[in-house]
């Protein structure tokens, strides 16, 4: 016989799509529509009471005729439709279900409109999508069965649109505009063809593995010559009739088993969910309520489908507003099938959130999986963060949990990531064991293509025999389907795949970690070698995020230390709320800057009405504490003690003059500031050309520094998330000055650049020795990026970056292709370099993208400059993405240590605040001796019994002893996990007199529980 492979492939393809799929449901019946397009001003979405009968809509006549072919849905509006109808005689004894084609195309679930079925008493059937649209009805029916039902359809658009990453004003409602978006192209009873839906799957799985088979495979054979038999046996003008024999010639080949040394598959249902992305939180809330209720039904049919979803935000907000929906999925919960994983508030990103925030996802997450199921979650699941920060094993560990889960490190361009499953060693040692799905998405089909790929990309071949891959349609939800369950157990014993069981990602772990307790190790960050614009995009979004961190630090001091003065009350409840918002608002496509410009726009607000109400609270206990009077008190909230301030306490502001004052002379058109410590000269393009250490007689700049640095910026695609190596092609000094002025220690620089302005305020604090800058940038650019660059005389093959509770080290040479692909690179509140006995530090108060390159001095040695990224442009989702104003502040402190650039780090970022009272110190409410020792929370236990509890970490990479002493009276010390439950003490050493001896690792992380006597 004549190889005619491509023939039959081909032919396969037209059947299945154009005569079998469509069969799968025949038509009996029409449906009768009716429709009412909510008012966006009464307040969209409305709760669904408003539209079932008894409600408004129904009760006022507002739902009206409407036919197969009209459109509907201007973009983000909600169309609630009526479907009446009846089940004929013909039909009875078949399994009848409703097609509903509102309008979509065949893409992803997700992405577009969408619609949520309710019976007339409210409770919900399951959830419509582009890849799901059918509803059931009966099973069997009778005949003459009635249907009504209701659908709440969301016309969401669809962001990405035909030309990906092209400007569009659809992310925002207020230029959406009105034109209906979607055409109803299908509403009737049908006939499920259990038969022809049957031959689809045996064919979509034999149709998919066989081109996956080698060459020369017999088995590859087999399958074809099957697969064209059944063909061949089709009658496709009667597919009804001829499906069960047609199935009758593949199932030779579906019935021969898997060799034994088949790689084992853990499949694992799935719907990985945005919490905001191409769409807005309020939508969000409907996605996640649309995709499990299709999950509860798919579990309440098929009992051998596992689900899992992580995000405890998401079960939360069906709890509150589907509390029917809910209630299943806690049933199925209860029953070990729907299984709640991550144990965090939302799938953070890793790189941008604070110490605490961090540490706060898994406190929040873990909690609410305990409270609510009583489930202790074990896996971190992470699978589409934009980078995993070394920070992250200690935590996963301290939060109780055993394993890491992510799959975006396979995103990278550069360097293949050399495992899949591996031990995952962070900042202090600790090591988490850790899988990277080599199927390389979480969103898979199932289909023979994704298994094949699977067994081939897997790089533990040898040591190792399975990995987990998630399926089901996700980023805008939709989940498993039952077409991907049908895959499942098909593949579960198939020759030439691999062995596909459906089981819980714990059951995948434990597995694999018994199977492979000698992984290697990767030491430190995950790096993304993508998306690196992240760190930049959304300014506004990561100024706020970085601000509610810090005000949330001083809220529970401040109100920690009044309440234990018996003041105030803690405000425990404020908090927790303001916590979630501030956890939700780090997801990873909302910190990250990467939404549409709906997303970011609520951010701003939100961040602003956080702002307001922390500050309120922080002022009421301050105001306790200080007490009536007209005395100004200094409330310093920094981990570190500043001028006569102890760390963490209060006290009378000094009257007198500082012992040291700053000069400011003319010079050459520009202007010296000396202080005593530092000497500072700001030339007539307004640049620092010098930064002279006094104290150490040491030149730090290598060039002119504080230097704006204008770039071309337009990735090859994914615009908000990525920033490409190419943008360095092309730069602008901006050096032209509109104004130069100086005022008290204060040397002020105007400048003009496209259709932007910025002013420099650049001074020398009195006693300080660092040069502070205040940016204020009126930004008007489009894709462009802007940079402040810093050219060090130190020579350095590292500099080090700090991360949540502590720093790491990143090359500043490009030896290798992994450090060349790390150009632009994250940090928090420092970046610093070192040469032998002398360092200098970047400081900042909302920056968190950096790139530091060496180059070559004069004097034949290297220097390194360091840049901060300011701000972007891009166009892509949010056309107008930065527009306006920024205000921006940063600090070099030369001559700096690691613990004075986290210091200055901390001391900039919770600045000092006064306070009108009696005059009296305030003590604080715990002392930490042991300088490389820094307290990053001090706050009242979350089970309202009014312990304090203290959360501190090695801040240096060292071996440190520290005494941690209490203003209070103690009835006992504990070291605690995350979740502030007794552990075995690892720091903890011992208590004498009321003081805590401490010894920690470097970066270790410890939490101690002191008991109020």
């Amino acid at each position: 016989m004549h190889d005619n492979r491509a023939l039959v492939e081909k032919r396969l393809k037209r059947v299945l799509n154009q005569r079998i799929k469509p069969a799968v449901h025949r038509t009996v019946a029409p449906l009768s529509l009716t429709v009412w397009h909510v008012d966006g001003g009464q307040g969209e979405p409305v709760r669904p009471q408003v539209a079932l009968p008894g409600g408004e809509a129904v009760a006022d006549g507002r739902y009206v005729p409407v036919d197969v072919g009209e459109r509907w849905g201007p973009p983000w509006g909600t169309s609630w439709f009526r479907l009446t109808g009846e089940v004929p005689a013909e039909a009875a004894g078949r399994r009848v279900e409703l097609f509903i084609d509102l309008g979509w195309e065949n893409r992803f679930a997700g992405f577009q409109a969408e619609g949520l079925v309710y019976r007339p008493d409210g409770s919900v059937v399951k959830a419509l999508n582009p890849r799901n649209l059918w509803v059931p009805v009966a099973d069997p029916a009778t005949g003459a069965e009635r249907i009504d039902l209701y659908v709440e359809a969301a016309a969401n658009p669809r962001l990405e649109g035909d030309t990906p990453f092209a400007m569009t004003p659809l992310g925002e409602k207020s230029t959406a505009g009105s034109e209906p978006l979607y055409r109803i192209n299908r509403a009737d009873v049908s006939v499920f063809e259990r038969d022809v839906w049957e031959l689809w799957q045996d064919l979509e799985t034999l149709g998919t593995l066989m081109p996956e088979l080698p060459e020369g495979e017999p088995r590859r054979w087999q399958i074809l010559r099957a697969v064209e038999r059944a063909l061949d046996a089709l009658d496709l003008q009667d597919l009804a009739a001829t499906a069960a024999v047609a199935r009758e010639q593949l199932a030779d080949v579906l019935a021969k088993p898997a060799n034994a040394s088949a790689h084992l598959i853990s499949a694992v249902g799935h719907a990985h969910i945005d919490s905001a992305w191409l769409w807005p939180v309020r939508e969000t809330v409907r996605k996640v309520a649309r995709t499990t209720s299709n999950v509860v039904s798919l579990l309440e049919e098929h009992p051998d489908l596992v689900y899992a979803m992580s995000s405890a935000q998401q079960y939360a907000w069906i709890e509150e507003h589907r509390p029917e929906v809910f209630e299943k999925v806690a049933e199925q919960v209860k029953g070990g099938r729907f299984v709640p994983v991550g144990g965090m508030w939302v799938e953070s990103d890793t790189n941008l959130p604070g110490s605490e925030a961090l540490a706060r996802q898994l406190v929040y997450g873990k909690r609410y999986f305990l409270e609510t199921f009583g489930v202790e979650t074990q896996e971190v699941w992470l699978p589409d963060s934009f980078g995993y920060s070394a920070a992250l094993p200690q935590l996963v560990t301290l939060s109780g949990s055993r394993w890491f889960l992510t799959q975006k490190i396979s995103w990278n361009k550069q360097n293949a990531f050399p495992h899949h499953t591996f031990w995952w060693e962070g900042l202090d040692g600790t090591r988490v064991f850790t899988h990277f799905p080599p199927a390389d998405t979480y969103g898979a089909e199932l289909s023979g293509t994704e298994l094949a790929h699977a067994v081939r990309n897997f790089r533990d071949k040898g040591d190792a025999n399975r990995s987990l891959v998630p399926f089901g349609w996700g980023d805008g939800g939709g989940g498993p389907t039952r077409e991907m369950i049908a895959q499942a157990r098909r593949t579960a014993d198939l020759e030439g795949s691999p062995r596909v069981a459906i089981e819980k990602p714990s059951d995948f772990f434990a597995a694999a970690e018994a199977e492979y307790p000698h992984a290697p190790v990767w030491a430190g960050e995950l790096y993304l070698e993508i998306h690196r614009a992240t760190y930049t995009s959304q300014a506004k979004t990561k100024q706020g995020n970085r601000r509610s961190e810090h005000l949330l630090q001083e809220a529970e001091l401040w109100s920690a230390t009044a309440a234990v003065a018996g003041l105030v009350d803690y405000p425990y409840d404020d908090l927790d709320r303001i916590w979630k918002l501030v956890l939700l608002n780090q997801f990873h496509d909302i910190l990250p800057g990467s939404s549409i410009a709906w997303v970011h726009r609520e951010a701003r607000d939100q961040y602003a009405r956080i702002g307001a109400e922390l500050t309120e609270i922080i002022e009421r206990a301050q105001n306790a504490l200080a007490g009536d009077g007209d005395t100004t008190v200094a409330f310093n909230a920094a981990p570190h003690s500043r001028r006569d301030v102890p760390a963490l306490a209060a006290a009378p502001v000094a009257l007198s003059e500082p012992a040291q004052s700053t000069a400011v002379t003319p010079a050459e058109g520009g202007y010296v500031l000396d202080n005593g410590l530092l000497r500072v000269t700001v030339d007539g393009r307004g640049l620092l050309t010098s930064v002279l250490d006094l104290e150490a007689g040491r030149e730090v700049l290598a060039g002119p520094g504080n230097l704006l640095q204008l770039h071309q910026d337009l990735p090859n695609q994914w615009d908000a998330w990525d920033v490409d190596e190419f943008y360095r092609h092309t730069v602008t000094d901006l050096v032209n000055v509109d104004e130069l002025s100086a005022d008290g220690g204060t040397v002020r620089v105007a400048r003009a650049f496209g259709d932007s302005h910025v002013v420099q305020e650049i001074s020398l604090e009195p006693g300080a020795k660092r040069v502070d800058v205040t940016t204020e940038v009126d930004w008007h650019e489009r894709e462009k990026f802007l940079k402040a660059a810093f050219p060090l005389d130190v020579q350095t093959q590292r500099a080090a970056y700090e991360t949540q509770f502590g720093h790491h080290y990143r090359p500043t040479h490009e030896n290798t292709s992994w450090d060349a692909a790390k150009f632009e690179v994250c940090a928090h509140r420092f970046v610093h370099l070192e040469e032998p006995g002398y360092g200098v530090a970047l400081v900042n108060d909302s920056t968190y993208g950096h790139d530091v390159r060496r180059g070559a001095a004069p004097d034949g040695g290297t220097t390194t400059t360091v840049r901060l990224s300011l701000l972007r442009a891009p166009r892509y989702p949010d056309p107008e993405t930065d527009q306006g104003v920024h205000t921006l502040r940063y600090s070099l402190v030369p001559g700096a240590t690691i613990d004075d650039a986290v210091r200055e780090g901390y001391a900039l970022n919770l600045p000092a605040r006064v306070v009108e009272g009696a005059g009296n110190e305030v003590e604080p409410l715990v002392r930490m001796s042991g300088r490389s020792v820094v307290v990053s929370a001090v706050k009242l236990a979350d089970d309202r019994s009014g312990d304090v509890v203290v959360r501190l970490y090695e801040a240096r990479g060292g071996r440190a002893t520290a005494t941690l002493t209490p203003s209070f009276a103690v009835s006992g010390v504990e070291e605690t996990d995350l979740l502030e439950r007794p552990v075995p003490a690892t720091a903890l050493t011992g208590a004498d007199g009321g003081s805590v001896t401490l010894r920690l690792r470097p970066f270790q992380i410890v939490t101690v529980r002191l008991r109020r006597a």
